[in-house]
This record gives structure tokens, C-alpha cells and sequence, in this order.
């Protein structure tokens, strides 16, 4: 392989949980809400899918919103605007909040890398493979990378918002591939979503499956990857 391709959330990063979102930013504003309430709430918003990155919607996307969530990574906008609009499903004591969760999710505070991405990204650099990240997202995520010390190992951000084209749509792989000047053929796609990060074996490259995790429980699930790229 000349070239590795990862996603982001739940591939090399990992959203904190709806709890540690939701208390993060009640405690901006001080909230009449006791923990019971509290529990129920962030359970609600977790139903729901209001937490980018987190659990895919469990409850019904309603049919108002349908249309823009299948659209959400296709701009900055669409992507505010579906995730804050499935969040005012949950009622919350004051209504600035759901913007100020959009918000949060968006901090490298919210994020954590797997333990072993920092490794196995140095590693493929340190050998000459090309390294690339292809996301579904609706925001600039390389502060996430730069915080947390692995933007020196990217060669290449493709983020859908910035090419209004999302996963599994090749076009997407395609342009990763030709910013690191490598062939399909010659280029591995990472990610945890079989439908969308499968997409690049239409373009011809190899796809490797990993679990999206908690950190804790997913130690060492992206060393493979330094096995199959030789």
C-alpha cells in the first residue's frame, strides 16, 4: 500500500459520552436540573442521535427532518441545522442550549484519540505511507487533530462539507487519493461504517473494518492496519 485513508469519529477519535456533553455545557449556565432529571435528559438526547459522532438515532427521525439529516454532511449549515433540529426533540431548560451542545461537540475537549492511533499513524509515516483522513462531517475538525498532537502525521484532510459530496459516494476517496498522489488499487480506506467508508471499493481501493468503541475498550483495534500496509 502507498496510502492509508482513516475516518474520523469512532475510527482514529472518539466523542465523549451524551453525559459529559450535556454536563459540560449545563455548567455554563448553572441549570435547576437535579441528576435524575439530568440522567434522563442526556439518555433522551442520546435516543434521539443529537450527539454528533455519538450513537446513530434510535427514535424515528421525524419526517420534517428526514431529508436534511440524509443531507447533513453535505455543508456546514445542513449539518447544524439536522442535529440541532433532532435535539429539540428532547426539551431542555433553556432553548440557547441546543446551539451551545452543537457547539461543544465541535471543541477538541470533546474528543479523544484511540490509544493506539498516534502509534500506528507515526508508524505509517515513518515507512513512507501517505496518510490521509476522509470524513463525513459538517465542520473543521483539524484543531481536533492538532490538540491532540496527531495533525503532523496527516497529509490530507478531505471533509465532505468542504466538497458537498458525502460517503460512500467515490468521488470523495478519489479526491484523497489524488491529493496524496497515489492509485485506488494502491490505497487502504479505515473506518467503522460499512456503508459509508465501504464506498471506496467501488473506486478500487482495499477497505478495513474497525469497531466504533469506547476508548477504553478498544486499545490496540487500529494495529492491523500496519499489517495490512505493509
Amino acid at each position: 500500500m502507498a496510502a492509508v485513508l482513516f475516518d474520523f469519529s469512532g475510527t482514529l477519535f472518539r466523542i465523549e459520552s451524551a453525559e459529559s456533553w450535556l454536563r459540560a455545557v449545563l455548567a455554563e449556565i448553572e441549570p435547576s436540573l437535579d441528576e435524575t432529571e439530568f440522567r434522563r435528559k442526556a439518555r433522551a438526547l442520546e435516543r434521539v442521535g443529537a450527539l454528533p459522532g455519538g450513537t446513530h438515532p434510535v427514535e424515528r427521525i421525524p419526517d420534517e427532518l428526514a431529508h436534511l439529516w440524509e443531507a447533513r454532511d453535505k455543508s456546514a449549515e445542513l449539518h447544524r441545522a439536522a442535529y440541532t433540529g433532532v435535539a429539540r426533540q428532547v426539551p431542555l431548560p433553556e432553548p440557547g442550549l441546543y446551539d451551545a451542545l452543537y457547539d461543544r461537540h465541535m471543541t477538541p475537549a470533546a474528543w479523544s484519540p484511540y490509544p493506539d492511533a498516534l502509534e500506528v499513524l507515526r508508524t505509517l509515516r515513518e515507512r513512507g505511507i501517505g496518510v490521509g483522513v476522509v470524513s463525513n462531517i459538517g465542520w473543521d475538525l483539524r484543531p481536533v487533530f492538532r490538540e491532540h498532537g496527531l495533525d503532523s502525521c496527516v497529509d490530507t484532510y478531505v471533509l465532505s462539507y468542504e466538497h458537498g459530496i458525502q460517503k460512500p459516494d467515490p468521488r470523495l476517496f478519489a479526491t484523497a487519493c489524488a491529493a496524496l498522489g497515489v492509485e485506488p488499487q494502491e490505497t487502504l480506506m479505515v473506518g467503522d461504517n460499512r456503508r459509508a467508508d465501504g464506498g471506496a471499493a467501488a473506486l478500487g481501493c482495499g477497505v478495513h473494518f474497525v469497531d466504533h468503541l469506547p476508548v477504553a475498550e478498544r486499545p490496540d483495534g487500529l494495529r492491523p492496519v500496519l499489517d495490512l500496509a505493509g
